[in-house]
């Protein structure tokens, strides 16, 4: 499991907690007079886009209509490439192959 956001309040981070597939926990952290709540579950595509992680809802839109052979917004598309490629690279997961 690796940590996959953090939430500032409990009620969000259990709200995330109930979104994502197993093993999961959520675990709070007090700093001075502040609690966090970090989220920690495997980090798959599944689990970021159950979160609304990473524009991945709107990467699904455009995968979609370019898969369909419709305008898609390709810029936007290339944008979004970008940031996975990060987080693909910091969660030492890969991006699928039909997403490209």
């Amino acid at each position: 499991m690796k940590q996959l956001n953090t939430y500032d309040t409990k009620e969000e981070g259990e709200a995330a907690l109930a979104k994502i597939d197993e093993p999961k926990r959520l675990a709070s952290e007090r700093d001075a007079t502040e609690t966090i709540y970090n989220l920690f579950g495997q980090p798959t595509w599944g689990n970021f886009y159950k979160l609304g992680m990473f524009n991945l809802h709107q990467l699904k839109e455009i995968v979609d209509k370019k898969q369909a052979g419709q305008p898609y917004d390709d810029a936007k598309h290339k944008e979004l490439l970008n940031m996975l490629r990060y987080a693909a690279n910091s969660f030492e997961i890969e991006i699928p192959s039909h997403w490209l």
